[in-house]
């Protein structure tokens, strides 16, 4: 799968969690999936970034299901997520030795469409087909975890 197919759907994980995607860079970058040695970004696979971001990747979930979470698309939330969506498609181009700037604009339109469209598809199952939000927020959860592991592990 090209560069920036992968790209757009980390930026797209990003979209539906803000820093799974990043979580899932770190955790490639610890465990010698991605290389990033000599640029910017070597400090991913290093111990304290791993922990720091696996430990606020699981606060996101856990602060997703409460009643005042603040959505997604609010200004804050929408700019994180491109902002970290970006991040995580340089961090594959990084890894792969390819062109950054056309990954980052990948993974900021997957960003986008993860962002919008994970909003629309959770609104629409719970106001819609009345499901509980909680399960369809750990599926949403589902989906990004193992969709940023398995992109990772495919670079």
């Amino acid at each position: 799968m090209s560069l920036l197919v992968l790209s757009f759907f980390l930026g797209g994980v990003t979209g539906l969690r803000s820093l799974t995607g990043a979580a899932a860079v770190c955790w490639a970058a610890h465990l010698g999936w991605l290389h990033f040695d000599g640029t910017w970004l070597a400090f991913a696979g290093h111990t304290p970034a791993l922990i720091l971001f696996t430990l606020m990747a699981l606060g996101e979930l856990i602060v997703d299901k409460l009643p005042q979470a603040s959505a997604r698309t609010a200004p804050l939330g929408l700019g994180a997520r491109v902002l970290l969506g970006g991040m995580c498609g340089a961090a594959l181009a990084l890894a792969s030795g390819t062109s950054v700037l056309p990954a980052i604009i990948a993974a900021i339109a997957g960003a986008l469409a993860g962002t919008y469209g994970g909003y629309h598809a959770r609104h629409a199952l719970v106001t819609r087909m009345h499901l509980p939000d909680f399960p369809v927020a750990l599926a949403e959860d589902a989906i990004a975890i193992a969709g940023a592991l398995w992109i990772v592990a495919h670079v």
